[in-house]
């Protein structure tokens, strides 16, 4: 009789212990997220619009059962038209004309999220890191003067990502993010680049 209610014992641990394996190793490990990505630039003199040219790209895999590692990509293009005004060019020389300033920037690295339900919606938060390629341009009517140069990128960012469909890790991904990359200009006057904006997509 002892040696049964030992086996008992012993097997209502097993169930248990499985039971808890099974609800810390969720099925869907892996994600996969794309889509749009809305950017605005501010606190600095160069462009300060907002703007819907951008896209984003990210993966990664929960290593536990609500913290993952994994790694982003993505890119923005923000314009502001200048009215007409004169620039003095570091020769001496000046032009008045209307211009177009642009910033192409193109962050990429490492991400780390944790989210707070493996359900059908997860809310997540997340922290990015990594470098930001940047390109900054001056239009006039018949030429262009450019600079580029590389930053450290660092980025807190808060969304969910909702699967509605059964057995399907098929969804839609909503997040809000700031950024800031340490690039700098001398010739166009940035120190730095701060950006905000929102995304748009779907997971995988």
């Amino acid at each position: 009789m002892k040696n049964i209610f030992r086996y008992i014992i012993i097997a209502a641990a097993l169930i248990f212990t499985g039971a808890t394996v099974a609800d810390a190793q969720p099925g869907r490990r892996f994600y996969v997220d794309a889509g749009w990505q809305f950017n605005g630039t501010f606190g600095n003199g160069f462009v300060k619009n907002a703007s819907g040219w951008g896209a984003y790209a990210e993966g990664g895999y929960y290593f536990l059962p609500r913290l993952a590692a994994g790694a982003f990509l993505s890119y923005n293009t923000n314009n502001e038209y200048i009215p007409r005004h004169t620039t003095v060019f570091s020769d001496g020389t000046a032009l008045t004309s209307d211009t177009n300033n642009s910033l192409f920037q193109l962050p990429f690295g490492a991400t780390l999220r944790y989210r707070l339900s493996w359900k059908a919606f997860q809310p997540y938060a997340e922290a990015k890191i990594g470098a930001n390629y940047a390109k900054e341009y001056t239009y006039y009517p018949t030429v262009a003067v450019r600079d580029s140069q590389w930053g450290f990128y660092i980025s807190p960012e808060i969304g969910f990502t909702w699967h509605p469909f059964h057995k399907s890790n098929f969804g839609f991904q909503f997040a809000v993010y700031y950024s800031y990359a340490t690039n700098s200009s001398s010739y166009f006057g940035v120190n730095g680049i701060n950006n905000a904006g929102f995304k748009l997509g779907v997971s995988f």
